[in-house]
């Protein structure tokens, strides 16, 4: 249940993308919703919780997995879940981010833990 609530949250309001360097995963959640949001931090060791933040009246946590957390902590749990016949965009977002940071990627991979 934990990976399965993980992957839904990030499939419906995560962000693929990166910095031009790494990946990152992004979940940004208004303020009300910390709890779970510090919930998720604990589920990926080494990703981080930034905020609150107040801009343009909104109120909100921004979540980040990059690095090590996301490659071995986050990666396989998305890698297996968010297969194109559950949500193609979703999918198409991942794919996308893991081939454009492949070399990043794989350069974390070999790295020892």
């Amino acid at each position: 249940m934990t990976g399965g609530l993980l992957a839904g949250l990030l499939l419906s309001a995560g962000s693929f993308g990166g910095d031009g360097k790494q990946p990152q995963v992004t979940l940004r959640m208004h303020t009300r919703h910390e709890q779970l949001l510090r919930w998720v931090t604990e589920q990926v060791p080494g990703s981080r919780l930034y905020g609150p933040y107040h801009h343009g009246g909104r109120s909100y946590f921004q979540w980040m997995a990059r690095g090590d957390a996301l490659v071995h902590g986050l990666l396989p749990l998305l890698e297996e879940t968010l297969v194109p016949e559950l949500d193609p965009p979703a999918h198409e977002r991942l794919t996308d981010m893991t081939s454009r940071y492949a070399e990043a990627i794989a350069r974390s991979k070999a790295r020892p833990r």
